[in-house]
């Protein structure tokens, strides 16, 4: 009995990890470029009531006799499936029609990954501009460099190509070339990808370096979209139905311990 209060218990504490988990979820439905996560579990050891051998000549049972001792939270992964695309007024505005990532360098010169391309522009102090998240990142090209516009430039006139080159129509609607290209960048286990603030996404030895897509070959490209945002993938009907799931998963394991506690208080009873 003292083996499913513990049983019992574990199960609560991940189906815990699971509600909250399912409620991240929720709260980022309308965050851009948000990747839904799943709580995945895996058992913990089992102890060994019966070994196949249970006769002092040595007899063999088909099976043996073992009692799991509960789970746990085996990871927490994330589904990088496209989010649907909507149309946006901005005029920095980009989102990825494919398997790429945007570089954003940190606040600490790091370099960091995201999906969300509803970017901005910051004014210099020679009054150009310069490409950056909301947070004020500065967006890098396919050399890892900041992308800047020049001062002067009618951000309206900008055009980006699907290949993300950066250009603007002159006075006249002649196309000049800023000769700087988005950076969008690939891993081999975007899953491996640790997960930062802000929707930023940083490299690790699980994920992989990053692939330039500008420079790799052998691997698709992505399409760089001017004018339109990704949305999350969150499907709310699917997070409801796991949520009611999560929720009655954790009512059957507490309803556990509540029988396992009677069982306990009747043994206790046997002596009055």
């Amino acid at each position: 009995m003292m083996r499913s209060l513990w049983s019992a218990a574990s199960g609560m504490i991940s189906q815990q990890t699971a509600v909250d988990t399912i409620a991240n979820n929720l709260a980022n439905v309308n965050t851009v470029g948000y990747k839904n996560e799943k709580a995945e579990f895996k058992s913990l050891l089992y102890q060994t009531l019966q070994t196949r051998t249970t006769s002092a000549n040595g007899e063999q049972k088909p099976i043996p006799a073992q009692v799991g001792l509960g789970t746990r939270v085996a990871s927490i992964t994330s589904s990088f499936k496209q989010g649907a695309v909507t149309e946006s007024e901005s005029d920095t505005a980009f989102a990825i029609d494919g398997d790429g990532f945007f570089a954003v360098r940190g606040a600490d010169g790091g370099t960091y990954y995201t999906r969300n391309g509803d970017f901005k522009l910051s004014v210099n102090a020679d009054r150009s501009l310069t490409l950056v998240t909301s947070e004020g990142y500065a967006v890098l090209d396919s050399n890892g460099n900041p992308i800047n516009i020049p001062a002067g430039v009618n951000t309206s006139k900008l055009v980006v190509s699907t290949d993300g080159q950066f250009g603007y129509q002159d006075a006249v609607g002649n196309y000049v070339s800023l000769n700087q290209q988005i950076g969008v960048y690939q891993f081999n286990n975007p899953a491996g990808l640790e997960k930062m603030s802000g929707s930023l996404l940083a490299v690790t030895d699980a994920s992989g370096v990053a692939i330039n897509e500008a420079t790799a070959v052998n691997i698709k490209p992505s399409k760089v979209l001017a004018g339109y945002l990704e949305g999350s993938n969150v499907q709310v009907a699917d997070e409801m139905v796991n949520l009611i799931v999560a929720q009655r998963a954790y009512e059957m394991n507490s309803k556990a311990i509540q029988a396992a506690d009677d069982m306990l208080g009747q043994a206790n009873q046997l002596k009055r």
